[in-house]
């Protein structure tokens, strides 16, 4: 599998793998708070991140990454795929190519958690709310070594 960037006519393919993913690994999350991230991620949030994806051997996107800056603002795989190390190559993908450094991950959400200090985060940070205000608490990690 290889990692290329995503682009536009991506997009509903990118945004059916974030809810499979979402529904898979954010149980914390509603119905209805699916429902509001939705549109917001398909018409705004894509938009405003590089984004790069890795398919499967028949073209089909598997997972993706968005990066702005040093921050990576989502990693997402499709169930199918989880654990098969594609969410490592993306990762490293965006700390080798994209310089990424930091990265926020709902507190509520401890296998991300352990994915990202297993790659050599840690927490440095929090905040009680999520980037809309919601009350989903978000920890702020960085990169400390390199895997």
């Amino acid at each position: 599998m290889q990692i290329e960037s995503a682009h536009r006519d991506d997009y509903s393919r990118l945004i059916d793998v974030w809810e499979a993913s979402v529904r898979a690994t954010h149980d914390f999350l509603t119905e209805p708070d699916i429902e509001a991230l939705r549109p917001l991620i398909l018409e705004q949030y894509f938009d405003a991140v590089t984004l790069d994806c890795i398919r499967d051997s028949h073209g089909e996107i598997q997972g993706f990454s968005g990066t702005a800056g040093d921050q990576l603002e989502m990693l997402f795989i499709a169930p199918t795929h989880r654990g098969s190390g594609l969410g490592r190559a993306l990762c490293q993908h965006a700390v080798d190519r994209r310089l990424v450094t930091r990265v926020d991950v709902n507190e509520h959400n401890p296998q991300a958690i352990g994915f990202y200090q297993r790659l050599g985060f840690e927490v440095v940070g929090r905040s009680p709310v999520d980037g809309q205000g919601r009350p989903f608490p978000l920890l702020h990690m960085a990169l400390t070594t390199t895997h």
